[in-house]
């Protein structure tokens, strides 16, 4: 008998996930016939009905899934309505949306079709409202699969902003969620013919499932963000902006620092700074007692996940102040046999102590690698040149100065795009770097008009093609096609048909062995 009804629920689940991507179409179609004018009235009204009743969403979600904290939760929600539709009133997704009238191409926006979108645990509400509004300023309907531990407040954000935007004209079932939520269920929404693209923010196993699901899917990386503090640096506000950040929810949203590197002749002064701020420095048997409970094999204990520091501390089997922001734990090593190393999602923070800014370069190298490719990054300094030296070197999509990773990644503490899903390009093996955005979800078609000259009855590719030459290398031609004067970057054999152009004539200057020595080196150590 219970296997027949476990059999039942399993095909009650499929039944609904094709049920709901053919009422899409439906929606699909009537949206593609809607004017920019019409689509921004449906999402301003999404984006209000999710500022009003933010509060009460973010309850629901603290209520249900037993993980952050109401206030953060709150701010989250205003960030995926309020900040959202600030950023994307005035984006056009309708028409033309991109003009070179000198050169005649047209670039015209067109849907994608119905958005599979997968909602985490950890930021369950405003991901989902987040999601909603983006899909339908791109005129895409959506259905979304909730995550099995947040059902409840997931299906009630989408009830919000479905409703709002039926109200302002939208068509039914423009924004739907799943009610029996199953693995299969999930596979067969994201594999399905009707489905147009997946937008998946989980785990890397949900995010690589989506990219194997045969269908066009923007997924995102796992986050295992380092904080630099640099000599150089503000280092009571570089204090202050990592608690904040690791307080924000208690760390849930995956740009949160996981770990910081301080540089030591700045060390005790941090140190001093965030024990002011009610930081616990975990003692070396603290610390062996918190590796066993941040990992359960090899992955990340959930049960650790947006809880508060002193929860986690019971957990490990010790005790610190009611009032504890984080736990501070002072680190070696990087890896599966370093487990404070990993990505927490909780308020546990890994000091490492490095000599220089190369040593913590290499060290923010290898966190990165480890559980964070493409992700974010913070740096907390003056020097702006040491900024961007990292940057260039890092592989990390989101570069944050002085912020804190939490609100600075998703547009509420930096002027990024606001998001709540965030792209981590090839480095994360996903196909975009960026906070994902409207444009994200379109097609978007050029329009191309002929050139002039090749409309002339007397139109000569090779005259057409010494212009394009002498355009684009720089290269001067006489009459009978003999090349004239070249720019220093073109090879000498480029001007002189293989003969050997002196200095005047703009050849290369020629190169000892030591020097190019030394630019292969600098290449391969990059």
């Amino acid at each position: 008998m219970e296997r027949g009804s476990t059999v039942d629920r399993d095909l009650q689940a499929l039944q609904e996930v094709r049920d709901c991507l053919l009422r899409a179409r439906e929606a699909a179609r009537a949206l593609r016939t809607y004017s920019q004018s019409r689509i921004d009235t449906i999402c301003r009204a999404m984006a209000m009905a999710g500022s009003r009743e933010a509060e009460r969403l973010a309850k629901l979600a603290v209520e249900e899934t037993g993980m952050g904290v109401v206030a953060s939760k709150i701010q989250k929600n205003r960030v995926a309505s309020e900040l959202l539709w600030d950023a994307i009133k005035d984006m056009k997704t309708v028409g033309v949306i991109g003009r070179d009238d000198n050169n005649r191409v047209y670039e015209i926006a067109a849907p994608m079709g119905t958005v599979a979108a997968i909602i985490p645990t950890t930021n369950p509400t405003s991901t989902a409202i987040y999601k909603s509004i983006i899909a339908l300023k791109a005129r895409n309907p959506i259905v979304v699969s909730p995550h099995p531990r947040a059902v409840r407040c997931i299906a009630e954000s989408c009830r919000v902003v479905g409703e709002a935007a039926e109200r302002a004209g939208a068509p039914r079932h423009a924004v739907q969620c799943l009610t029996n939520v199953t693995l299969e269920a999930t596979q067969a929404l994201m594999s399905h013919p009707l489905t147009g693209v997946i937008l998946a923010t989980g785990g890397m196993e949900l995010v690589r499932a989506a990219y194997s699901s045969g269908k066009p899917a923007l997924g995102v990386g796992a986050g295992n963000p380092p904080a630099i503090v640099d000599v150089r640096g503000d280092v009571p506000l570089a204090a202050r902006m990592i608690v904040a950040s690791q307080t924000f929810d208690n760390g849930t949203i995956c740009s949160s620092e996981q770990s910081i590197i301080c540089l030591a002749p700045v060390k005790e002064q941090l140190l001093s700074e965030l024990v002011r701020l009610r930081c616990h420095l975990c003692s070396p048997e603290e610390i062996k007692l918190l590796e066993k409970i941040v990992v359960r094999g090899r992955r990340q204990n959930p049960a650790i996940v947006g809880q508060y520091p002193r929860t986690i501390a019971k957990m490990a089997g010790f005790e610190v102040p009611h009032d504890t922001t984080v736990l501070i734990c002072e680190y070696s090593g990087v890896g599966w046999e370093h487990p404070l190393s990993i990505e927490k999602l909780s308020p546990i923070l890994a000091l490492y102590t490095v000599r220089d800014l190369e040593e913590a370069a290499r060290l923010a190298d290898e966190l990165l690698r480890f559980g964070g490719d493409g992700h974010t990054l913070a740096i907390h300094t003056r020097d702006e040149e040491a900024v961007m030296r990292l940057a260039d070197l890092l592989p990390a999509c989101r570069i944050l100065v002085n912020a804190p990773t939490s609100q600075g990644s998703v547009g509420f503490a930096t002027a990024l795009f606001p998001s709540m899903t965030l792209g981590c390009g090839t480095f994360g093996n996903n196909i975009s770097s960026n906070n994902i955005s409207p444009r994200d979800l379109l097609n978007i078609k050029r329009v191309a008009w002929v050139r002039e000259e090749m409309t002339r009855e007397d139109f000569d590719p090779d005259a057409y093609f010494r212009e394009v030459r002498a355009r684009a290398y720089g290269v001067v031609e006489s009459a009978e096609g003999a090349p004239g004067p070249v720019r220093p970057y073109l090879h000498p054999k480029v001007a002189g048909g293989g003969q050997r152009q002196d200095a005047a004539a703009g050849a290369l200057p020629r190169l000892s062995r030591e020097e190019l020595e030394k630019i292969v080196s600098r290449g391969l150590a990059r």
